[in-house]
């Protein structure tokens, strides 16, 4: 199959908004924060409680999160709920992890792929 060069253009503002996406999910505490979420909405203790962190540096990673626009929240009472708020994100995240937990993908699993990951500087 062959691919046209219009396809395989990228224009350089187009790669910037992609690399600041993937640079949010580098942190291995926001992607945990944005597989969470892809599985329902939370509000932040919960969130604190489900990736081991403190509600303080989980809110830091929220406000982060949904500068980037990848998360957004909606207030409930005195709650503060928050959810993916791009469906293509979950899936995204969902099909990498599904890929790195799947031994028969040829991967290896997580124990294979660690030293894999930390040499490419994740």
């Amino acid at each position: 199959m062959a691919t046209g060069d219009d396809e395989l253009a990228l224009s350089p503002a187009l790669l910037q908004e992609a690399a600041g996406r993937f640079g949010m999910l580098a942190a291995t505490t926001r992607l945990h924060i944005v597989w969470v979420l892809a599985h329902g909405e939370q509000d932040v203790s919960s969130l604190a409680e489900q990736v081991d962190g403190t509600v303080a540096a989980v809110s830091q990673h929220l406000a982060k999160l949904k500068l980037a626009g990848l998360v957004r929240a909606r207030r409930e009472g005195r709650h503060q709920f928050y959810e993916v708020d791009d469906p293509s994100v979950a899936a995204i995240v969902r099909e990498m992890v599904s890929h790195l937990r799947d031994p028969a993908s040829g991967q290896g699993g997580e124990a294979a792929t660690s030293g894999r990951a930390r040499g490419l500087g994740a």
